[in-house]
Formats: C-alpha cells, sequence, structure tokens
C-alpha cells in the first residue's frame, strides 16, 4: 500500500524447530483430544476471581474442582504437623527411644556410637569425636529411613492418548454445566512457533483482568480482537460488549476458537453478547468475503465492522518483527475505515533473550514492538490522528495468574481528523 508505514516486504513464518510453553495457571489439566493435526488438545477452567481474591482454579478431571486440592494440601499439612511433633519443645533435639538426646553423636545403622576396633569412639588428636568420612575424605552422614507415607484412597490417573475425539464426545463436553464464574478453554502446551496461537498466555489474561475490572468502558461496544488465539479474551469481553469479532488465521485455530466460543455461553448468554469467530489475515488487504470459507465475512458484518467498532484487543501478539509490521499496517488500515474514534488495548509481556549477535541479553521483539508505537504516534498522513500512552496494570487481579513485572498494557487512541 503505497504510503504505508512498516513496509518490510512481510514473508511467511516457515516451520521452526523451536517450542514454546504456554502459561497455564491451572493447577492439572486433562487431555480432551486430538486435534485435526494430531496435538494433544486440553481443556482448562479458570474460575474468575470477582471479589478480588486469590483462589484455586479447578480442573475439569477434578469432580470437586478445588475442594479436593485443598483436602490434599490439608492431608499434607497435617502430616508436615506430625513430623513437626517429633521434635521436643525444648528446641527440636531429636531424641532416641530412651528419651535421651543424640548430643551430636553419630550412631551406626543399629542405633549405636560408630567406634573402632577396640571398641572406643574414633576420637581426633584432640580427643573429640573423629567424623567419618569416605575414600574421597567426605563427610560421610548416616541418614534415617524415610517414612512411608500411607497411601491415599483414590484411583490413579493414567492418561493414554487413544485416538482423535468422535463427535459425540465433543457435543457432551458442549453440553456439560458449568458454574457462572468459571471460563472452560482448549488449548494445546507446547506448539511450534507457527502455532504459538493455540496456547494461552500471560497477555490474554491481563487484558481479560482489564475488562473484568472496568466493564463500563467496554459495555454495548463493538470489538475487534486481532489475533485472538483460544479466544480466551474475546469470550470475556463478550460478557460485557454487544458483538466481539474474534478474528485470527488458520482453520485449526479457527476451529478451536470457535469450540471455545460454544463452551462459554454460559458467559455470554446473561449478557446478551456474541462473538463471531472471523478470519483475518494480517498479511492481506482485503477481509475475506468468500461466502464459501467457513469463517469468512458478510457484507453486512464488514459494514458493521467500519460502522460501530470502537474497541480493538490483541493480546501479546507481537513476539516476530514481520508480523508486529503486519500487525501496525492492518492496525492503521482499519482504524482509517472506521467512521467512529476507536481505542486499542494492546498487552505484550517483555521476554529477555540472550543473542549471540549483541552477546548480552536483549528484547529484540519488544524493542520493535516499541519502535512501531512511536512511529504510529508521528504518522500525520492520513485521516487518522494516533495517540499512544502505557496504561499500569493497578487494577484488581481477577484471573489466577502470575502477574509479572515484564507485562505491559499500552493504550492506542485514534481519532478521525
Amino acid at each position: 500500500m503505497q504510503g504505508e508505514p512498516w513496509t518490510r516486504s512481510p514473508s511467511i513464518m516457515t516451520r521452526c524447530c523451536l517450542t514454546f510453553t504456554c502459561c497455564c495457571p491451572t493447577l492439572a489439566t486433562l487431555m480432551a483430544r486430538l486435534n485435526r493435526v494430531g496435538q494433544p488438545v486440553f481443556i482448562s477452567r479458570f474460575r474468575i476471581l470477582w471479589d478480588g481474591t486469590k483462589q484455586r482454579t479447578c480442573d475439569l478431571g477434578s469432580p470437586c474442582g478445588g475442594e479436593e486440592l485443598d483436602r490434599d494440601t490439608q492431608e499434607e499439612s497435617g502430616r508436615g504437623d506430625a513430623r513437626g511433633s517429633e521434635t521436643g519443645a525444648d528446641g527440636g533435639v531429636d531424641r532416641d527411644e530412651d528419651g535421651g538426646a543424640d548430643g551430636g553423636v553419630i550412631r551406626d545403622e543399629d542405633g549405636g556410637v560408630d567406634r573402632d576396633e577396640d571398641g572406643g569412639v574414633d576420637r581426633d588428636e584432640d580427643g573429640g569425636v573423629e567424623p567419618p568420612l569416605d575414600e574421597d575424605g567426605d563427610l560421610e552422614v548416616p541418614r534415617r529411613p524415610r517414612q512411608r507415607l500411607p497411601e491415599r484412597d483414590r484411583d490413579m490417573v493414567y492418561p493414554i492418548i487413544l485416538s482423535q475425539a468422535r463427535r459425540d464426545e465433543e457435543e457432551e463436553d458442549e453440553e456439560e454445566e458449568c458454574p457462572r464464574d468459571v471460563i472452560r478453554i482448549e488449548h494445546t502446551m507446547a506448539t511450534p512457533l507457527e502455532d504459538v496461537g493455540k496456547q494461552v498466555w500471560r497477555g490474554a489474561f491481563l487484558l481479560a483482568d482489564l475488562i473484568l475490572s472496568q466493564p463500563t468502558t467496554f459495555r454495548g461496544a463493538t470489538v475487534l480482537e486481532l489475533g485472538a488465539g483460544t479466544g480466551l479474551t474475546s469470550v470475556v469481553m463478550a460478557t460485557v460488549a454487544k458483538t466481539v469479532y474474534c478474528t485470527d488465521v488458520g482453520e485449526d485455530l479457527l476451529s478451536m476458537c470457535q469450540k471455545n466460543v460454544t463452551l462459554n455461553r454460559h458467559l455470554m448468554e446473561p449478557a446478551g453478547g456474541k462473538v463471531r469467530v472471523r478470519l483475518l489475515d494480517w498479511l492481506r488487504h482485503d477481509l475475506c468475503t468468500d461466502a464459501d470459507a467457513e469463517f469468512g465475512w458478510t457484507e453486512d458484518e464488514v459494514a458493521d465492522l467500519h460502522d460501530n467498532t470502537t474497541i480493538i484487543i490483541a493480546a501479546d501478539v507481537c513476539y516476530d518483527d514481520d508480523l508486529t509490521d503486519a500487525l501496525f499496517r492492518t492496525l492503521y488500515r482499519i482504524c482509517n475505515n472506521l467512521r467512529l474514534p476507536c481505542t486499542t488495548y494492546l498487552s505484550i509481556e517483555k521476554r529477555l533473550n540472550f543473542t549471540l549477535r549483541h552477546m548480552d541479553i536483549s528484547c529484540e521483539a519488544y524493542d520493535h514492538f516499541r519502535h512501531c508505537l512511536c512511529e504510529m504516534q508521528e504518522l500525520r498522513e492520513g485521516r487518522t490522528c494516533f495517540t499512544v500512552e502505557q496504561v499500569t496494570p493497578s487494577f484488581p487481579q481477577c484471573l489466577l495468574y502470575e502477574r509479572i513485572e515484564q507485562l505491559e498494557l499500552w493504550k492506542v487512541t485514534a481519532v478521525p481528523v
């Protein structure tokens, strides 16, 4: 596009051997099925902490949710108290069966004091007890046998991959009742670079926190999410917004996203919000309006997007310079076509990497993201004026995850000139 910034020639990313692992805050997950490309798919449940207090998240494999996890913790605590009671109140000195303190003398396996061949205790030249050493001269410390813990009255779980999920099994998962404050998300655990959208990332939770803690900002809005991945943030947005266009690329990823929308109807239906999963490729200059495409746009949806969108969101999507350039080109093009002023929220995690080129720790993807933000704010061409500011994440944490200091939130305001 002539005169458009970020004009580095985009190239489709080739398959990468690197594996990226997501941040999943649930204590355990259950493998639900294999996706169309044979990757294990898991279901996690994330509990919304409406009161801002941290709770345990429940898992699909635990019929009683977090209660069983809490009970296990109590059992471990009880055993710890019992072990702690073995030490006396006089300072915790371990005593023998006759009540006498060991006094620091090293004993043999039968409980007796180590003695030399003449029956005396091994002593050094000063008359002190000589510690036993091994052949390398290291101190040899006899250890007490570890107490065997009682077996728990529960069945062991052995996850076995049998086959891809059948259609009737998927329908049963969709019909399963879920509490009002629980989000169910299908996702993978580790993927090559090209499939990172199938994982759950901290940036999605940060944006979800913003939505849950400031619902009036998004209530009744028409929202576009770029690079939605599993669709977690779009699902949360639909609890307050009117319409959410949840967009990404790849048939398998969009199918997973659509499945997550269906799994969370219990959250969206009371508020009347709708999520429409659609294809939006940052490397293309137009929207897919092919009637035969499963996730294509209708003419009415394109018109609704341009006439009514006031919020755009993107969660942790800047990890490759070419794709970051494509994101900002797409953002620039869409904002110039919108009838109303628009606010964009971008979350990003500053990832530190050691590079051979610099022989030092750097954040190249983050640095390029910041460079693109600066270029966007300095733009004076076109019909839109952009303002960029960083948002301090001081709002309450409504989901259980580690909100590290490297997580950042940026706000871009687009106003027609």
